[in-house]
């Protein structure tokens, strides 16, 4: 898994909720849009790079929703 890849998908999905004026609504959508729509190796691939590599890379949106999936919540 490219994880280069991956961490431009996420960034791309923030930049759209990013306009959200609510930033948990923001981060929510996101982690929502990353959970239904991803794969579940894409998802462990991101969510390691995040444990791994301290998210390097992801905007501040995507971090944080990667981050709320890795835990379980959403």
């Amino acid at each position: 898994m490219n994880v280069e890849r991956l961490v431009s998908m996420a960034n791309d999905i923030a930049r759209y909720f990013a306009s959200e004026p609510d930033r948990e609504e923001g981060i929510a959508g996101i982690a929502s849009h990353i959970k239904r729509f991803w794969e579940p190796r894409m998802l462990q691939a991101i969510t390691a790079h995040c444990r791994d590599a301290d998210g390097a890379g992801l905007d501040e949106l995507a971090l944080a929703a990667v981050r709320r999936l890795g835990t379980g919540g959403l």
